[in-house]
């Protein structure tokens, strides 16, 4: 079983509160699965966030921080261009400074890259025992009046430990890239760069093409979980859950109606927490694990994908 901590926000946003928008909360449910999401107020950060979910799990599953020899930290929301927030978080946390951290920015594949580099550190003795930090605050890129994206994210991390014992159940990873569709969710005026990636008026907030993310989830995912299947030797039906990143349920239902995988195979964690980007995969492992869903034996396969363009998946053997 996978050791994962969670945290969300305390603040709410339910769909009532976004009828301002033009849409009823009835709607917004219909056309995201979404009924609340938490979000952050003013001064707390995706890097406060990461901090409470490294602590829930420590506290839960009575592990000795001092065992940590490894902090992997996903986010694309971070407190500063520099210093980095892993640095950070290693103070707060208290940690042996002869621990290696690194930080990366993924997004929505941001979980499977970070199983996938916990395995290698692991498998080449550089690491025993890894702690994989995912933490996002995208609402504090949406504009107030931005209906699309101000419906489907909320804010949330969590905090996975990762040893021998978990990644030998990992099986083989497949990964993608296309570039070309980078474009197609940003925020400008993030970094250092003058250029603009896209022209829509959205200075320095989150844009996002929907439609044009849509199209490529719809034509690359069927491929992706072909190729992840076809790498570990497995077939459709060896496989117990699918474990998709949870970007919003009208896409998610497409997929899974496309790839016909029947809805007792295909859980979500997204009505009472939104689309917490790199979070959404170890939410919703966690949510399993405390209904007591997964058996020992049990097959997933997890892929996440969206910004970049960016994917990624994997099968576990629970």
């Amino acid at each position: 079983m996978l050791q994962i901590g969670t945290f969300l926000p305390n603040k709410v946003l339910s769909n009532e509160d976004l009828e301002y928008l033009g849409w009823s909360a009835k709607k917004i449910f219909a056309k995201t699965g979404i009924k609340e999401r938490h979000i952050t107020v003013e001064n707390e950060t995706a890097l406060d966030l990461a901090y409470n979910a490294c602590n829930e799990l420590l506290l839960k599953y009575n592990i000795d921080k001092n065992e940590v020899d490894y902090i992997l930290y996903c986010t694309q929301s971070p407190d500063y261009n520099l210093p980095n927030n892993v640095s950070i978080l290693h103070k707060r946390l208290n940690l042996s400074n002869n621990i290696p951290s690194l930080e990366y920015n993924q997004g929505c594949s941001g979980y499977i890259y970070g199983l996938s580099l916990a395995k290698a550190l692991i498998n080449t003795n550089l690491a025993t025992k890894v702690l994989l930090v995912t933490t996002d605050t995208y609402t504090k890129y949406i504009d107030n009046q931005d209906r699309a994206n101000k419906t489907i994210f909320g804010d949330g991390a969590t905090a996975t430990l990762l040893s021998k014992e978990e990644i030998s159940k990992f099986g083989e990873f497949i990964f993608g890239t296309d570039g070309n569709g980078s474009c197609n969710l940003c925020v400008n005026n993030s970094g250092l760069s003058k250029e603009k990636l896209t022209n829509e008026g959205f200075e320095d907030k989150l844009f996002m093409n929907g439609s044009e993310i849509f199209n490529f989830t719809i034509e690359t995912i069927p491929n992706s979980i072909k190729a992840v299947l076809e790498k570990n030797n497995l077939k459709f039906e060896n496989i117990n859950y699918f474990l998709f990143h949870q970007a919003n349920n009208f896409m998610l239902e497409h997929l899974r109606e496309k790839l016909e995988i029947p809805q007792e195979k295909f859980p979500k964690f997204i009505e009472n927490s939104g689309n917490t980007v790199s979070s959404t995969i170890p939410f919703l492992i966690n949510n399993l694990n405390e209904k007591k869903v997964l058996k020992k034996g049990d097959k997933l396969l997890l892929i996440g994908f969206g910004v970049g363009y960016s994917w990624g998946a994997t099968i576990i053997e629970y």
